[in-house]
């Protein structure tokens, strides 16, 4: 038996980095697991998740190793939350998670402790298993495609493996705050990590299923309906926030020239799509669209394979300070095509939430005509402006 104090005999892993390991029910495998992580340092965190089985009693021989315990079952997600946190309190700026079932080889911590050492930036590693081999279960192999697909689908990254238990965390990188606390927590952590901006990828471990010895708590049905809920919400925020604020920031690392350079004259859209695009975005900035532009200008273009860039420029001309002159045109317009048509002259102080709302219709019959005029109007000038420059060079 190896207890707690005993001499690591591998190069021991970097005193910055710790080993949590979350545990429920897994009294067969779990000294092995313990001891197997022994060899390359005591720097380890045991979340017992409320177990009913011998797991306390196995944990008593390491009393020198962190422990914590749940009076209860409180899921996955939670037990490697207060791991993180207890960690974090004690100092750690890497947390490297294992499984308790036997399924992952302690041999490879090495590999995680290479990678983190020798990245320059934030990056959070999972362990990419091979699927192929044998006594691999098929819901295992077909659970583990699908959830890299929406991971893909979700921040525009692709992965082997995002189901992996085998991890490091960047503790000071991560999101702060967590909002699941079973199986789909190693969902929502590495989505939104990926959103932060840090690095999320694969290295190639070792795996073990042992039919005769692993354990498996997940519940086809419970927790394959929570997932798909988390990746419901995650989609919608993907769709409506994340990728425009990534379209946005990308956009604005650009000068006016590189726009010009880039995305109007050396783009490779023909240019029909050049003066569609700019047509589609003119259309949705003075349409009554207030507080989707962004979103409608980008996504319009994906669905009709327009240009996003030209599409999101010009969905802008309706910045603050045209959005007066936009209102007012617009109510003119509309005042040709209803009865009982507002009567102002133009000023600051006329136009305002009050006003449009008592003039509704004929603010949104205007708004419509208008963008649509207006549309037409730049969608020519440009085809007619692009194609002039083709034909000069």
């Amino acid at each position: 038996m190896i207890s707690a104090d005993k001499i690591i005999t591998q190069k021991p892993l970097n005193l910055s980095i710790c080993v949590i390991i979350p545990t429920y029910n897994n009294e067969k495998t779990l000294r092995r697991v313990i001891n197997g992580v022994l060899l390359f340092t005591d720097q380890i965190i045991i979340v017992n998740d409320g177990s009913t089985d011998s797991t306390p009693i196995i944990l008593e021989d390491y009393k020198q190793i962190t422990q914590i315990h749940f009076d209860k079952n409180k899921g996955k997600g939670m037990a490697l939350r207060v791991g993180f946190e207890k960690a974090k309190t004690l100092g750690f700026l890497h947390a490297i998670t294992i499984d308790s079932d036997g399924q992952h080889f302690p041999e490879n911590l090495p590999l995680f402790e290479k990678e983190i050492l020798e990245s320059e930036h934030p990056v959070l590693l999972i362990g990419s298993r091979n699927m192929t081999q044998e006594n691999v279960p098929k819901k295992s192999s077909f659970g583990n495609k699908f959830s890299n697909f929406w991971f893909w689908f979700e921040t525009g990254k692709t992965l082997t493996d995002t189901q992996s238990g085998f991890r490091s965390y960047p503790l000071q990188s991560i999101p702060n705050r967590f909002f699941t606390p079973k199986f789909e927590f190693e969902i929502e952590v590495i989505v939104r990590s990926s959103w932060k901006g840090i690095e999320v990828k694969n290295i190639p471990i070792d795996v073990l299923y042992d039919p005769t010895e692993r354990v498996s708590h997940f519940r086809p049905f419970k927790d394959f309906a929570r997932i798909s809920v988390l990746n419901t919400v995650l989609v919608t925020i993907a769709l409506l926030y994340i990728k425009p604020r990534d379209f946005v920031r990308k956009f604005k690392k650009k000068s006016f020239k590189q726009f010009i350079k880039e995305d109007v004259l050396a783009s490779n859209d023909s240019i029909e799509v050049k003066a569609l695009s700019i047509a589609l975005g003119t259309f949705i900035g003075i349409a009554p669209l207030w507080g989707f532009q962004t979103f409608l200008s980008i996504f319009l273009a994906v669905v009709f394979r327009l240009n996003k860039v030209l599409s999101f420029v010009f969905s802008n001309v309706s910045i603050p300070p045209m959005i007066p002159i936009i209102i007012y045109l617009s109510l003119k317009t509309g005042g040709l095509f209803v009865s009982q048509k507002a009567d102002f002259v133009f000023s600051w102080d006329a136009i305002s939430t009050e006003f449009i709302k008592i003039h509704l219709l004929q603010y949104i019959i205007g708004s419509l005509v208008l963008a649509v005029t207006t549309a037409a109007i730049f969608g020519l000038l440009s085809y007619s402006l692009l194609l002039y420059h083709k034909k000069r060079n």
